[in-house]
This record gives C-alpha cells, sequence and structure tokens, in this order.
C-alpha cells in the first residue's frame, strides 16, 4: 500500500481522547491513503489499552518502554512512517484532524517542504498560556529569523526527506520550524482550528520556560553557527583577548611610573579578559576540530541540493 500521508499522533495518558481523535481522523483522511502512527510514551494509565481494542488497517501502534519525552516520541513516529508527507499533532483533541488535508494540498500544489498550523482562535488560557506563548513565539522569531507568528501549534505536514533529517534530540519538539529552516526556506503557516480540551490534564506548565530558553540558545547556535562555530568562539575571543592586553599594557605603563596597581579591579578585569580570550579561542578551534569530524566522518555535507538539472545533447 502506497501511503501519501503518515499522521503521527504523541500521547501520554491521553485515554479517554483516543477513541474520538481515531474517528475523527478517519473522517477526515477520507480519499487519502494514509497511516495514523500512534506512539505511546509510556502511558501509565488505559491509553494503549484503548489503542489496541481500536486497531484497524491503517493503525500503527509504537509502544514505548518508559517515559522519554515528546521530543523521543515524534523521532520515533517519524522514524516509523511510510508516507511521502509526514504530518505530526498532539493526541489532546485540540488540534482538528480535518485540516489536515488542505495542509497537504498546500504542501503540494505550492511545492513546499513544510505547512505549520496556526492557532487562529485559540482555546487556551490567557495567563498561563497565552501570554507566555506570544512572548516565546517573539523572541524565537526575532532571535532565529524564522517569521512565523506560532511556533507552538503542534499540526504541521511536512515532507518525509525533511522529517526524517530533522534530529529530534532533547527537547527540541517546540522548536521544529527552526530545525527545518535549517534544511528548506519553503516553509509557509496557514490558520487551524483549535478546540478546548475536554478530558485529561494538560502536560504543559510554566515549568518549562526554563527549557525553552536553554533550547533556544541551542537553536540560535544550530541557525547562525553550526558550520562555522570559530566565527562565534573566535570573534568574541579576539575581541576579549585585545581588550585585556590593552588593559595590561596601560597597567604596565602605570606600574613602571611608579604606581600601585595591585587590587585594583582593572587588573582583575584584565586578567579575566585576557584568560577568558584564550579559552574563547582554544573553545573555537576544538569545536570547529568537531564539527569537520561530525561531517566527514558520516560523509555529511553542510548543505542540502534540492535538483541538479542536465541539459540534453541535439
Amino acid at each position: 500500500m502506497s501511503v501519501k500521508l503518515s499522521v503521527v499522533v504523541t500521547v501520554y495518558n491521553e485515554e479517554e481522547n483516543i477513541v474520538p481523535l481515531i474517528e475523527r481522523v478517519k473522517e477526515a483522511m477520507d480519499g487519502i491513503d494514509y497511516e495514523l502512527i500512534y506512539v505511546d510514551d509510556g502511558s501509565s494509565d488505559g491509553t494503549l489499552k484503548a489503542l489496541r481494542e481500536q486497531m484497524y488497517d491503517r493503525l500503527v501502534v509504537v509502544e514505548f518502554r518508559r517515559n522519554y519525552g515528546q521530543s523521543a516520541a515524534l523521532m520515533a513516529g517519524i522514524d516509523v512512517a511510510q508516507g511521502e508527507f509526514i504530518a505530526t499533532m498532539d493526541g489532546d483533541l485540540q488540534n482538528d484532524p480535518s485540516d489536515l488535508p488542505k495542509m497537504l494540498q498546500m504542501a503540494e500544489e505550492q511545492n513546499l517542504d513544510m505547512v505549520a498550523g496556526e492557532r487562529a482562535n485559540r482555546q487556551d488560557g490567557v495567563l498561563l498560556r497565552k501570554i507566555p506563548s506570544w512572548i516565546a513565539n517573539y523572541i524565537i522569531r526575532t532571535s532565529s529569523g524564522v517569521h512565523l507568528r506560532d511556533y507552538g501549534c503542534a499540526i504541521r505536514v511536512m515532507r518525509a526527506e525533511v522529517a526524517k533529517d530533522l534530529g529530534l534530540y532533547g527537547e527540541l519538539h517546540r522548536f521544529i520550524p527552526v530545525l527545518v529552516s535549517l534544511e528548506t526556506g519553503r516553509i509557509k503557516q496557514i490558520a487551524v482550528k483549535h478546540h478546548a480540551r475536554q478530558f485529561g490534564v494538560s502536560k504543559y506548565g510554566l515549568g518549562r520556560t526554563f527549557k525553552v530558553v536553554s533550547d533556544l540558545l541551542l537553536m540560535l547556535f544550530f541557525k547562525r553557527y553550526m558550520a562555522r562555530p570559530m566565527h562565534l568562539f573566535g570573534n568574541s575571543g579576539i575581541v576579549m583577548l585585545v581588550v585585556g592586553v590593552l588593559i595590561n599594557l596601560y597597567l604596565l605603563g602605570l606600574k613602571v611610573m611608579g604606581n600601585d596597581i595591585w587590587g585594583k579591579p582593572l587588573m582583575i578585569l584584565g586578567l579575566i579578559l585576557l584568560l577568558g580570550g584564550i579559552q574563547f579561542i582554544t573553545i573555537g578551534i576544538i569545536v570547529e576540530i568537531q564539527i569537520r569530524t561530525y561531517y566527514e566522518s558520516q560523509n555529511k555535507r553542510p548543505y542540502r541540493i534540492r535538483t541538479v538539472a542536465r541539459g540534453t545533447e541535439n
């Protein structure tokens, strides 16, 4: 069976949402060759039992031995997927599968590598969900250069070759649009429906804020300096080293003139900048070697070719 669209749904303790979501997917995918991949991320309730009771020819259930997190669950679902396009969505009924056909059509007609959803009428609390999300979206948009309005919307459609090369380690599922932008510029966003949660409890809270900030720093490194880390560490190190040398030369001049420089804050600053500059340059060299090893040991290239067209002889 050829598969046009693989729908990947990650779930953790979503027992009550299994049956209604499967029914909605069946209804929405009418006329589309699809497979529905559920990844159970170590649920402790009856989620897995509910999935097994709903088995049919297009349903694939991936069971984790324990809870590994959403990024690992998405990676597993994408690895198993056999479709030409891969869609991701949450399993809490807040995403609507009826949006997937128009997203798939948009990706095909406009030759896009990813169509991301934007929750046009978001059904979440203002204080704990919407405001933090608005702030996070603004920070990610301005710092990454990927100009999407909603990074937190889980419903997306991607070409399989792009999705399978994402590398979703740690907690990087929040930055899938940024990861995709490292591979391609053919990304668009479309307004999608959003529903209030009916069953179960949200797995998100304010505690994820610090994880988002740390992951954002990693994304910025990937986006700007992955292939040239020396430009980050080396430039910073050279500036620190030059300023440190100038400060120490100034203090040396004062010492030669008979002034007491011991214990001056400027001397401590000069030493810190001097040593810090040397360390940054050294780190830059080491990371540069590691990046070259990363590419060359796996025959990777720091670029992606979409197509190569050659003229034919008449």
